[in-house]
């Protein structure tokens, strides 16, 4: 079954065409992404597997003219990947938030866009484009099944004392504020592939899963149920990423929007877009620029640097506790899959868990799925690519065949 999985931002869009063979098997068609959707010129990045990377700058108006460049990309002689829009047989969103109403993937209907467009202010960056992208492919591929995969999902399992905010518990009764997490679907997928990798049972293992990247999180995984997760009622809290501050005394912003004179949005902006690594180095964000700039001496990235590294750390210290102690920790997504001096400052001081990371194998598994930790460590410490795509396909498959 060849599917369409879509990751509808307000002015990008991600896709990939993935042929599910089998419970089992499955191929990467296509994969790319469309950027600056709806201001003046857009920019499109095609990759089909097995041919020439396509980059082009062209106007996209709006998702639907986006999807409508994609689609007529897979189609295209030269750089297509399928002959007609007839081989694509059903397509997978990612949406965002779920709130409190869906704990698992769900075929779309016209009452599940409803209960999605009623959950806008729970995450109103971010649901605005995701059903766009549904309403596109719905004009553009009437009468193909769609099914909507929530980011939130997998979080489902936390219990009250890991989810309730220590405010009047009225707001969590008519407001719905309490902790939700994100990078659901990435916990999910890497949880069990973890375990399956040092021969555990993910339904009998304490697993924490690091997915840090641009945006990062921490979950607790026991017995394949997230018990708890660093990001909050929005992907604000927890860890510094790369632009968000990460867990902040909620008196720190009363103070600077009273002494600046900023409005909602201005604070809004603040927190989303100018904190976090940016923030504490005055612009860099990628990690490797920061590890460069810290080999060189320079304050502000090994500040930055050093921020990181601790937030995780004591994250993992958290979630053992929580759980009564930890099999494995697994480190994903840009950062944690490639950043291997990141991986190695995390560890360091962890031994007093049992955790020892192998700092000869960590370095050589940049990038790659594998164990990172000693013969000797009581915990396993793995490296593991993720594919939240992929689990966004396999969601759509069981649930449109």
């Amino acid at each position: 079954m060849k599917i369409l999985v879509l990751n509808c931002g307000s002015s990008s869009i991600k896709y990939q065409l993935i042929d599910i063979v089998s419970d089992t098997e499955s191929k990467l068609l296509a994969k790319g992404l469309l950027e600056r959707v709806g201001l003046e010129m857009g920019e499109f990045t095609h990759r089909p597997t097995g041919k020439e990377k396509h980059y082009e700058q062209l106007p996209i108006p709006d998702h639907k003219a986006g999807i409508d460049i994609v689609l007529k990309a897979l189609t295209d002689k030269e750089l297509g990947v399928i002959e007609s829009l007839d081989e694509i047989q059903a397509c997978g969103h990612r949406v965002a938030h779920g709130g409190e109403t869906f704990d698992k993937s769900v075929l779309i209907t016209d009452d599940v866009k409803d209960k999605i467009r009623a959950l806008t202010p729970l995450a109103p960056l971010h649901t605005p484009g995701n059903l766009a992208g549904i309403e596109a492919m719905q004009a553009l591929l009437p009468g193909k099944p769609q099914v909507a995969v929530f980011d939130t999902a997998f979080h489902h399992t936390m219990p009250k004392e890991a989810y309730l905010y220590g405010i009047p518990y009225e707001y969590y009764e008519k407001d719905r504020i309490r902790r939700y997490g994100f990078h659901g679907t990435s916990h999910r997928f890497v949880a069990p592939k973890a375990a399956k990798m040092v021969g555990m049972d993910v339904n009998n293992a304490k697993i924490i899963s690091c997915h840090l990247g641009s945006g990062a999180s921490v979950c607790a995984v026991k017995n394949g149920k997230s018990i708890d997760t660093s990001m909050g009622f929005t992907p604000l809290e927890g860890l510094v990423m790369g632009s968000r501050p990460g867990d902040l005394d909620a008196g720190v912003i009363l103070y600077l929007a009273e002494k600046e004179g900023w409005d909602l949005k201005q604070t809004n902006t603040f927190l989303n877009k100018q904190c976090g690594l940016k923030g504490l180095t005055g612009g860099v964000v990628d990690m490797r620029d920061i590890m460069a700039a810290k080999r060189e001496g320079k304050e502000r990235e090994g500040n930055a640097f050093d921020v990181f590294a601790y937030r995780v750390k004591k994250y993992i210290g958290a979630y053992a506790a929580a759980m009564g102690g930890v099999d494995i920790i697994l480190f994903t997504g840009g950062i944690g899959e490639n950043a291997w001096w990141q991986r190695q400052e995390i560890c360091n001081g962890l031994e007093f868990l049992g955790a020892k990371i192998d700092k000869k194998v960590n370095e050589e598994m940049a990038g790659k799925d594998g164990i990172i930790s000693t013969s000797d460590s009581t915990i396993k410490i793995l490296s593991v690519t993720t594919d939240e795509e992929y689990v966004i396909a396999k969601d759509t498959y069981e649930l449109a065949k």
